[in-house]
């Protein structure tokens, strides 16, 4: 482990998985944790998975290492708020899912003898808060590093060597490209979940809920990701507009050729389709990405 004290800005899903991860591996390093929400802070302290602080400068004083937890939308702001208690040398980094945005909104209040690292663990679930983490979230999940221009190397071989010892792989991308990579694989398919169980609400409405009792597993998945913070959510729309309307664009367009193909009963366009997207979910679980076991590995 290279930090011998991290810091834990936020007090949620991802932060109380982080340091449950460090405890399953008998670390060593000191654990504080802050939250705005003195709730929050009163969860954390009965699930004791670090020492909880009822100030940003308590929590942050002497670390090495410092993790902004908290949804895109509050980076900068948060920024602001702990920038003058951060040490010499001290580096940090963040869980964001959006990177262009929260790097321009970080990157000004940095001061000049601290390290910036920005971070993205692809892990999570549909719950949030303290108590909905766990030790295993990041194990072979992937954790995307998009290091800027002024951030120096061995800070990153650091927080790359940190986040594999809470069991991720890890990789380096450019900020924009993790933006438009991330608003295919996991934003685009959030807004669409969002959508479909909002026609399904409006839908129940006139069918005695029928809906809700007969929920095929096709819409129970909708419901699992459209149950996520709707806070988070919001954010990441709003700071990664430009590549989510770049992808729903696209996903219009597909959405389209599949409609008309099903009005003119092309059945060999539908098929050959369904091949290609069959096989993506193959591709997926090669690469360790999820389980075929029946339900998901889901335990019913």
């Amino acid at each position: 482990m290279p930090f011998k004290h991290i810091a834990l800005l936020g007090l949620g899903l991802i932060a109380s998985s982080i340091a449950m991860a460090l405890r399953r591996n008998n670390s060593e390093t000191k654990i504080t944790g802050f939250s705005r929400s003195k709730r929050t802070r009163r969860k954390a302290e009965k699930i004791d998975f670090c020492k909880v602080s009822e100030s940003i400068s308590d929590c942050v004083l002497g670390a090495d290492l410092v993790i902004l937890c908290v949804p895109v939308g509050a980076m900068g702001d948060l920024m602001q708020r702990v920038a003058p208690y951060l040490s010499k040398g001290t580096i940090v980094s963040d869980v964001g899912s959006v990177k262009v945005n929260v790097i321009s909104e970080i990157n000004p209040f940095i001061p000049k003898e601290v390290i910036f690292v920005p971070a993205h663990p692809l892990a999570g679930t549909e719950n949030s808060g303290p108590d909905a983490g766990f030790a295993t979230l990041f194990d072979n999940r992937w954790c995307i590093l998009t290091p800027t221009d002024q951030t120096p190397i061995d800070a990153t071989k650091k927080v790359k060597k940190f986040w594999q010892s809470l069991g991720a792989e890890v990789c380096e991308m450019d900020a924009s490209h993790h933006d438009l990579v991330l608003s295919v694989t996991s934003h685009a398919p959030h807004l669409i979940a969002f959508t479909m169980v909002g026609v399904a609400d409006e839908f129940s409405k006139v069918t005695n809920s029928e809906v809700i009792n007969y929920s095929a597993a096709g819409f129970r998945d909708f419901t699992r990701l459209a149950a996520s913070d709707p806070i988070m959510w919001r954010d990441i729309f709003i700071n990664n507009k430009d590549a989510a309307l770049e992808i729903l664009g696209r996903f219009t367009e597909e959405l389209f050729k599949l409609q008309s193909a099903i009005r003119r009963k092309d059945g060999d366009f539908l098929l050959k389709y369904f091949e290609r997207t069959r096989s993506i979910r193959r591709n997926i679980i090669e690469a360790g990405q999820d389980t075929a076991e029946p339900n998901f590995g889901r335990k019913k």
